[in-house]
């Protein structure tokens, strides 16, 4: 039996107080995150009802870091599946299909990979109107083309196996086949991506949030940055807080994609 490494487990810790911070947001902090509640530029621990201090406009940041979570993980976990969604029609389409499907379904992955990811979206969020999920359909038109190339290798590699010739010999449907045998047995590199495709969503959405592109509506971490560098000389807590949460949480999501990788790949030992 694998053993589980210090460093998963410190991620595992991490994105449980994360998703308790996000699910509890509304009982612990409520109202709303945007409020002036506060005298501004109070530093951490200056007032202990507001532990975390507040930012120039006298928001309270702990109020803010709770009800950021929410946004991050909405976003990462909705742009997460719109991307392994595309990425798995396309892969599968072309893996199986082959012949001009696989040509055309390529060319138009490679299309999506040169272009800049993070410009197309900002582009397509500048051009409709900013909200979270924009932001989502951006991010996940923009995010599935390494997931296609990863679920297209895998269909290729099974789409010749010998329960799939039999399922056609004895009569059962293409979609049939790729549904119960060839997708099941395609799945583990889509799990262990999926925290990878979480982490980069995530991170795109702060990015976004810190341009200013990000719903004027919700409260993110990128956001919370964006409105903190006005004040990075004489509060730089209000950019260290909400970027240590978005390193930490992008972090913990890429070491879990590595202890995945690591627990399903029986080519490593135990």
């Amino acid at each position: 039996m694998k053993k589980i490494s210090l460093s998963t487990i410190a991620s595992l810790s991490i994105l449980l107080l994360v998703i308790t911070a996000a699910l509890g947001a509304p009982i612990v902090f409520p109202g709303d995150p945007h409020d002036m509640v506060a005298t501004p530029y109070l530093w951490p621990g200056q007032d202990w009802a507001h532990p975390l201090g507040s930012d120039l406009m006298g928001r309270d940041i702990a109020t803010g870091l709770a009800h950021g979570a929410r946004v991050s993980l909405l976003v990462g976990a909705s742009s997460a599946s719109l991307t392994l969604l595309i990425g798995v029609i396309v892969g599968t389409l072309a893996g199986y299909c082959g012949g001009w499907a696989d040509n055309v379904l390529m060319r138009l992955t490679d299309f999506f990979q040169i272009v800049p990811r993070f410009l197309l979206a900002i582009i397509l969020v500048a051009v409709l109107e900013p909200s979270i999920w924009v932001v989502v359909l951006a991010l996940g038109i923009t995010s599935w083309v390494h997931t296609a190339r990863v679920v297209r290798a895998e269909v290729l590699r099974l789409r010749n196996r010998e329960y799939v010739q039999a399922g056609l010999a004895a009569g059962m449907s293409h979609a049939r086949i790729v549904l119960r045998h060839i997708l099941p047995n395609a799945l583990t590199p889509i799990v262990v991506s999926t925290s990878i495709v979480v982490a980069g969503c995530i991170l795109a959405e702060s990015s976004l949030s810190f341009l200013g592109l990000g719903d004027p509506n919700a409260l993110s971490w990128g956001a919370m940055i964006g409105t903190g560098r006005e004040a990075i000389r004489t509060g730089w807590y209000m950019i260290a807080l909400p970027g240590a949460a978005t390193m930490l949480t992008v972090w913990a999501l890429n070491v879990l994609g590595d202890a995945l990788n690591d627990y399903f790949n029986p080519k490593l030992g135990n």
